[in-house]
């Protein structure tokens, strides 16, 4: 698979600001407008549309190899994966496991937000009051933490890291657009959580009989996240490990060794995202499993605002017979990204791809599954904030069994969405055209 090639450095602070924005610290952020540069992926001319295979088993065997040479790391056999959908779910898994732990919470967490966040906070001070060990990571960007919160939990004795700090100080000499964008939970080194589901209460939001509601703050939002028990934990503890040295955080002591024996039959693969070495890892997996498919690529995203190779790679695919369906969000908290992801409609449509844009809820979801048998569940959406900025992480599984789960709920999101047809997408208004060319502008800082 050909590398990406760099456009060159591009500066910028983040437009879209997030649902929770820090508004006192707004104005230090301006005054720090060129601080954030990044090589932003330009469309490599060599990139393969099409990596032959003769056969679905030797598709995901090269889907496999390749992965594994691009990231440096290994599936690893053995495991039992739990596919969890939404908010509710997601927290009463949590709160099981945590109550359950014996020596060691691990957490780390782009937003820790209102009074889903105290409740979780209660909850570790209550494990460390029993002697276990807990470290928290938290985005200082994307959290807006009820007062007192994290002054709380150091008082009895968690472990709490800010992943880059917006003071004064530390902004003179950071990029302000690198962010903590994971969502991790690791229990004894045994059990982890990951996937798109943050710890914030827009997550228990609840449909209610009253007209829809077009305010993200107040609608129920679509997720995913997975609960993963077996040998690759211990990698996902060393991702955590890794931020938290990065950060510079206090010492911690190292994790315990972890069991190898199986606890299931999934392979899975605990995929890095971390932007220090300008090595888009989840991007590249990604794009080498979309050149290799042979049947059908569907994906679901929070953010779609995608850079060139991807457009290029989903066009590729549909225009050889691969049944490519996206399912992007029809309300977000960035108005912006949704606009400049609907500027690529009209070639994504006219190459074949399937879009459908979710309704009733916000999709917030990061998963895709490809020829049924290579499925990602994750932090890491579409676009280039993902690909550029964010430290991520990705859960990549293979096989049939957990991939058949994922295409069942594929098919629920499609069922409550409305699919773009390229005919109806042809007639729509001038204000709407000019609203995607001017967020295609400024795509790769969304």
């Amino acid at each position: 698979m050909p590398e990406i090639s760099p456009q060159g450095p591009v500066c910028g602070i983040l437009i879209s600001w997030p649902r929770l924005i820090h508004w006192p610290r707004l104005a230090i952020i301006l005054a720090l407008a060129t601080s954030g540069c990044a090589s932003l992926p330009q469309i490599d001319p060599d990139l393969a549309c099409n990596i032959p295979s003769a056969s679905e088993a030797q598709a995901l065997t090269i889907m496999r190899d390749e992965s594994v040479k691009l990231t440096h790391t290994p599936f690893v056999p053995g495991n039992n994966i739990h596919l969890l959908e939404n908010g509710p779910r997601t927290y009463a898994a949590m709160f099981a496991a945590i109550a359950a732990a014996k020596y060691r919470i691990d957490m780390e967490s782009y937003e820790f937000d209102g009074p889903i966040a105290t409740k979780f906070a209660e909850l570790l001070i209550a494990e460390h009051a029993m002697g276990l060990q807990v470290d928290l990571i938290y985005d200082d960007y994307g959290t807006n933490a009820p007062p007192g919160l994290f002054d709380n939990l150091r008082r009895n004795g968690v472990n709490v890291l800010t992943y880059s700090p917006l003071t004064p100080a530390a902004m003179l000499t950071m990029d302000i657009n690198r962010r903590d964008h994971r969502k991790l939970l690791v229990i004894d080194s045994t059990i982890a959580f990951t996937g798109g589901i943050n710890i914030a209460q827009v997550y228990v939001n609840r449909p209610t009989s009253l007209p829809q509601s077009t305010e993200p703050s107040q609608m129920p939002w679509r997720d995913t996240d997975v609960e993963v028990t077996g040998p690759v934990v211990s990698v996902f503890q060393q991702l955590f490990m890794q931020t938290w040295t990065e950060q510079k955080g206090p010492p911690i002591p190292a994790p315990p060794p972890t069991s190898t024996a199986p606890q299931g039959d999934s392979t899975v693969q605990a995929l890095d995202g971390s932007p220090p070495d300008a090595h888009p890892a989840i991007y590249k997996t990604l794009l080498t499993a979309i050149a290799v498919s042979r049947k059908s690529i569907h994906l679901t995203t929070g953010f779609f605002a995608p850079p060139p190779d991807l457009l290029e790679a989903l066009q590729c695919a549909a225009r050889r017979g691969v049944d490519v369906r996206i399912i992007v969000p029809s309300t977000s908290t960035s108005d912006s990204s949704i606009a400049a992801g609907r500027s690529n409609y009209e070639d994504l449509l006219e190459a074949g791809v399937h879009i459908y844009e979710r309704h009733g809820a916000v999709l917030h979801a990061k998963t895709a599954v490809i020829d049924g048998a290579w499925s990602i569940v994750g932090s890491a959406n579409l676009d280039w904030r993902s690909v550029v900025y964010n430290n991520e992480i990705d859960a990549v599984v293979l096989g049939p069994s957990f991939a058949n789960e994922m295409e069942a709920q594929f098919v629920k999101d499609t069922a409550a969405s409305t699919e773009i047809t390229q005919a109806a997408w042809s007639h729509r208004g001038l204000g709407e055209r000019l609203n995607e060319f001017r967020a295609r502008l400024i795509e790769f800082m969304l």
